[in-house]
């Protein structure tokens, strides 16, 4: 009887044995599918849901592309240049300059030429007020194009109904 109950729990302890293993493999299974689903689904979401925003985005600027056509610079001269006299002392100095204004709207041109003469008035006002050892420096030159820039700006705002002056460009520039 001895030797009966010792092969009982020997082969009781066996079962256990093999029914532990199984269990772990089990979870093991079941931990390795639920982690393939689980990776499974978030590629699928994220291909799914991110190829809409991607699509979305390259309508956006095909859209923008098609409503915002590039307009090419158009630069309207002042003719004749401007040659506007300082006194610095005692001597009378002079000032050259060759002024072209760059734009990309063509009713921005049409005001230019239509009030020149308004427009040559404000170049003269503003250059004649600066100082001439200024306008001898870099510096001085580009404050002058940024200040000539914001007064025909203001003015082509007032009689265009339009801020279409991007720039004031000097193609000539002597100092006497």
């Amino acid at each position: 009887m001895a030797k009966e109950q010792d092969l009982k729990l020997e082969g009781q302890e066996g079962e256990e044995e093999q029914t532990g293993g199984g269990k772990k493999k089990l979870i093991i299974i079941i931990g390795i599918v639920l982690v393939v689903l689980l990776a499974g689904g978030g590629a699928a979401a994220f291909f799914l849901l991110g190829g809409e925003e991607e699509e979305a985005a390259e309508e956006e600027v095909v859209e923008e592309a098609v409503e915002e056509p590039v307009i090419p610079a158009v630069y309207v001269k002042l003719k004749p240049e401007f040659v506007i006299s300082f006194q610095v002392g005692t001597r009378q100095r002079f000032v050259q300059a060759s002024i072209e204004i760059m734009t990309r709207q063509q009713s921005i041109v049409d005001a230019l030429e239509l009030h020149e003469p308004m427009v040559r008035n404000e170049v003269i006002n503003i250059v004649s007020r600066q100082e001439f050892a200024t306008l001898r420096t870099a510096e001085g030159r580009v404050a002058l194009q940024g200040a000539l820039k914001a007064a025909l700006t203001d003015m082509m705002k007032r009689e265009a109904g339009s801020e279409g002056v991007e720039a004031v460009l000097f193609t000539n520039f002597v100092m006497q």
